[in-house]
């Protein structure tokens, strides 16, 4: 009959293979929803003041038939209809804010138990070891829920803009 080894988590290996694994991920997740959020909203902001200054120009460019201001204006216009939109579905903002501050907690969290002050103070090491396993799976469990919240409510707003669309609202 073989012999199944348990192997103990310690302290140290919990840090590193989860605490520090979560809080690169959510590191990394933050900057990528940071500067998605950043580019449409400066692009939203430029567009948006472009889009008047273009139409009260008095160019009168035109290649193939086709006024250059009219279509740019045009074509501004629509980018900037689009990013708005994307922004107001998957919630860049909301995400990056999110990802940034569990990120942030978790190493809060990992500095509280290591000096073992807070929550920690006065607990015996495994009392305080399983106390902050416990506030860090609830941290993610908790970022994990309001991560699939907003993106609920990403598709559940995708969907309905299809119907309306579809009936013709």
């Amino acid at each position: 009959m073989e012999q199944v080894t348990e192997i103990a988590l310690t302290p140290e290996r919990y840090i590193d293979e989860r605490v520090k694994q979560y809080q690169g991920w959510y590191d990394r997740k933050s900057v990528v929803m940071k500067n998605r959020y950043l580019r449409m909203r400066a692009f939203t902001v430029v567009g948006g003041g472009l889009v008047p200054v273009l139409i009260n120009m008095d160019v009168d460019l035109s290649i193939r038939g086709y006024s250059v201001v009219k279509l740019a204006v045009t074509l501004v216009s629509l980018l900037v209809v689009i990013f708005v939109s994307l922004e107001s579905v998957y919630h860049y903002r909301e995400q990056w804010k999110n990802y940034r501050s569990t990120e942030q907690l978790l190493g809060h969290e990992q500095f509280l138990y290591r000096a073992k002050v807070g929550p920690y103070k006065g607990l015996d090491s495994q009392e305080a070891f399983l106390q902050f396993v416990e506030r860090v799976e609830d941290s993610i469990s908790a970022e994990n829920a309001a991560t699939l919240n907003v993106m609920t409510l990403a598709v559940e707003a995708a969907d309905e803009g299809r119907k309306k669309r579809s009936s013709g609202e």
